[in-house]
């Protein structure tokens, strides 16, 4: 599509410098948007890989958990985790990646883990407290790459609808532009000299 534009030379000169700056433009949104599906990918990798441990972890803790209450029973292991001694916090931080601020999640925990007396309870029960406690760390780092990929998707969909806005709608309609100021430009020489022509035929005729 051919832009509003008057077809001179001041204005030809401001395309070409346009239609540098929107291929240099290009270029860098190009490698943004390449380096940004590496990160993605990567971090998926990673969040798999993270994923499948926090699950297996979980179900350690869990299988601990039930073989304390086997041992035990239901209402002494509610006894023993009734009142707890530890608090937990979360604490927010922020990480870079690209230009993309990303939230990270730190635990801090005060007090003692095991809330009870380890003479009148199982050891199983002492192993489901303390997988739980470092589970719970895991499940954090999972949830800062599930928002980083959350982040990473967002970005590279906006980069992307970036670069095809530059590759299939400005930079061409800048080079059609150019190219109909261009012919503009030679038809209204090529109609000076003829006229030219024509004045120089009528004062030799004289």
């Amino acid at each position: 599509m051919i832009l509003k534009v008057n077809p001179n030379r001041m204005e030809l000169m401001k395309l070409k410098k346009r239609l540098t700056l929107a291929r240099k433009g290009h270029k860098l949104l190009k490698d943004k948007q390449e380096q940004l599906i590496r990160s993605f990918f990567q971090i998926v990798k990673e969040n798999r890989e993270l994923r499948k441990n926090v699950e297996n972890a979980l179900i350690e803790a869990y299988q601990s958990f039930l073989v304390a209450k086997s041992f035990m029973g239901d209402q002494k292991v509610e006894e023993a985790i009734l009142m707890p001694t530890v608090k937990i916090k979360i604490e927010y931080g922020k990480n870079q990646i690209m230009n993309l601020q990303v939230p990270t999640f730190k635990p801090v925990i005060e007090g003692e883990i095991l809330s009870y007396s380890t003479i009148e309870t199982s050891t199983y029960l002492d192993d489901s407290v303390i997988k739980f406690r470092e589970v719970l760390e895991k499940m954090l780092i999972l949830a800062e790459k599930e928002k980083a990929i959350i982040e990473l998707a967002n970005e590279i969909i906006n980069t992307r609808r970036r670069v095809n806005a530059l590759e299939y709608i400005l930079i061409p309609n800048l080079i059609e532009t150019i190219k109909y100021i261009k012919d503009k430009l030679n038809e209204m020489e090529r109609s000076n000299i003829a006229r030219l022509m024509k004045i120089k035929d009528m004062v030799m005729s004289d």
